[in-house]
């Protein structure tokens, strides 16, 4: 009998930790492995804190955004809850959130959190390893 209480309590604890995040299965996979020299000019803005810039890759290209001088952010701009169309290519705006042309629907820039109601899926985040505080790289895996 004790043991049935602890596999149901185990089961419990472990349903409890799911995440409540929408699998996003509208965007295929792809596989992201790219360096990023920061001292080339056009990402001079990556080297100050809130700076960000659009680079190639990815299924719609990618944005990263410095948050505080050494750690960065990187985001496909495939919006997550649309499939791939011409329209769906996010931008950044205001430094402070990513937005879909297609709907306006809004994303937060520091998380990928949907700012907009309805909207389920947060924006597919990419890892990003600092080497040298020259070269970023950012990849899926």
């Amino acid at each position: 009998m004790k043991n049935f209480f602890f596999s149901v309590f185990t089961l419990l604890l472990l349903y409890g930790c799911t995440t409540n995040t929408a699998n996003n299965d509208l965007l295929p996979v792809v596989q992201v492995n790219q360096n990023v020299d920061l001292s080339l000019p056009q990402f001079i803005d990556l080297q100050v804190p809130g700076g960000w810039a659009y680079v190639n890759g990815g299924l719609k290209g990618i944005i990263i955004y410095n948050i505080n001088g050494d750690q960065f952010k990187a985001f496909e701009r495939a919006a997550p809850h649309l499939q791939i169309s011409d329209c769906s290519q996010m931008i950044v705006e205001n430094n402070i959130r990513m937005r879909c042309p297609c709907d306006d629907s809004e994303f937060n820039i520091l998380n990928g959190a949907p700012l907009t109601d309805g909207i389920k899926h947060s924006a597919r985040e990419y890892f990003v390893n600092n080497l040298n505080g020259v070269v970023l790289r950012i990849t899926n895996f």
